[in-house]
């Protein structure tokens, strides 16, 4: 399926490998050391869900930002900006020490960053799959989860070793920044990724993006992302809080969300090609709703770090496959639709502290386990909106056609 691809495609599909392992470790070794900036900075329940609020406030903005420079610029260059940004936020919030004021500004940095790079690094992976002409998304988000599993499993060493939090956060940050510096070179441009067209015919294509189709694949998309939310902000304060998991446990229910992650991806994209997104995405949503309800029910950690890799193993598809769905809509090629569609991200992620984080402190004797009930229920959306997976394309839209086709796909406008 990837016959007529040149070195230079290969090239930007490396490199675009590289920018989403740099996010996943990076991302991973932050969230998983929650209890422990908790702990430094003495913050209550309450101001801890402000905090992790702001992460997707601001990433919601640096997302708007960076897609209005995609027109401009190309992802790739804003991807090679942004990233090595949110390495650097990340040392910086292992030295705020007890400073809350200090605190506050660097997550509200890294939350702008990481909008960027979550905008500009998808919107690569779209260039690519274009190019290929097959499913490659699910492929990304594996490398991802790979990189996520072995920040979860540098945090918990760190916690195991005494490292200080200041320590690990700088050398994960070090290793994300060299390594997109290393790679950043081999991403497309922004004539590459739009086949050259003039600045005032991407202008109109820009507003030739329809809307419908993104917002219903960017409803599953934040449900998936409110259970993300639940999981990476409060899975390692559950653990260790509520199921008496020790500190370097209440890491491993993330690492476990990510291996199962891994598992699902790694057979995801062939899932797509044979039986096409609209089941992928149904038996996503069920198996994540699954385990969301093993979570809220685990007796123990150990049990409940198995319904975390079942949680995993379910949503693991959805992100992927909406980003896909939103490039066979953009007639840019230069991730307009994505970048759209990647708001949705963070609507899941504000959603899920805001509930979890309003839940668990009015709640003495259940906590954070009654505040994962609702994740779980919301999950379903998923598999009601799973028939917008497989959009009509839009006139000039060059999308793989390896989804089912365009004789094959519903007509969501």
């Amino acid at each position: 399926m990837d016959q007529g691809t040149t070195p230079r495609d290969r090239r930007a599909r490396i490199s675009a490998y590289a920018a989403f392992s740099v996010q996943g470790l990076c991302f991973a070794s932050l969230v998983t050391q929650v209890p422990r900036i908790q702990e430094a900075h003495h913050l209550s329940d309450a101001t801890l869900s402000l905090v992790l609020l702001t992460v997707p406030l601001v990433a919601g903005v640096g997302s708007v930002v960076s897609g209005a420079l995609f027109r401009r610029l190309g992802s790739g260059p804003v991807l090679c900006a942004s990233q090595p940004a949110v390495c650097l936020t990340i040392a910086v919030i292992g030295l705020t020490g007890d400073d809350d004021l200090a605190l506050y500004a660097a997550v509200a940095l890294f939350g702008l960053f990481v909008g960027a790079v979550d905008a500009s690094m998808n919107a690569q992976a779209v260039a690519v799959e274009r190019r290929y002409g097959t499913s490659l998304i699910t492929g990304f988000y594996a490398v991802w989860s790979v990189a996520g599993i072995l920040g979860g499993l540098w945090a918990s060493l760190t916690n195991r070793a005494g490292l200080p939090a200041a320590a690990g956060f700088a050398i994960a940050a070090a290793v994300g920044a060299a390594g997109s510096a290393a790679t950043g070179h081999g991403l497309y441009g922004r004539a590459e990724e739009a086949g050259g067209p003039s600045a005032a015919e991407l202008r109109a294509a820009g507003r030739a993006v329809p809307w419908r189709p993104i917002l219903v694949v960017g409803a599953a998309m934040a449900v998936a992302y409110l259970a993300d939310s639940a999981i990476s902000a409060y899975g390692a304060e559950y653990l260790d809080d509520e199921l008496s998991g020790r500190s370097w446990v209440a890491p491993l229910g993330y690492v476990a969300y990510q291996v199962a992650m891994v598992a699902g991806r790694a057979v995801a994209d062939l899932a797509v090609r044979r039986a096409g997104p609209v089941r992928v995405v149904r038996l996503g949503a069920l198996t994540g709703t699954a385990g969301m309800a093993g979570v809220v029910a685990a007796p123990d950690a150990a049990a409940a770090i198995a319904a975390f890799a079942v949680a995993g193993l379910g949503l693991s598809v959805i992100a992927p496959v909406a980003f896909t769905a939103a490039g066979r809509v953009d007639p840019t090629g230069l991730g307009v639709a994505v970048a759209r569609v990647n708001i949705f991200n963070y609507v899941g992620f504000v959603l899920g502290a805001a509930v979890v984080g309003a839940i668990a402190p009015v709640s003495a004797d259940h906590g954070l386990r009654l505040a994962f009930a609702v994740p779980a229920a919301l999950v379903l959306v998923a598999f009601a909106t799973a028939p917008g997976f497989a959009p009509a394309p839009v006139p000039d839209a060059r999308a793989p056609r390896a989804h089912g086709g365009p004789e094959t796909t519903s007509a969501v406008r």
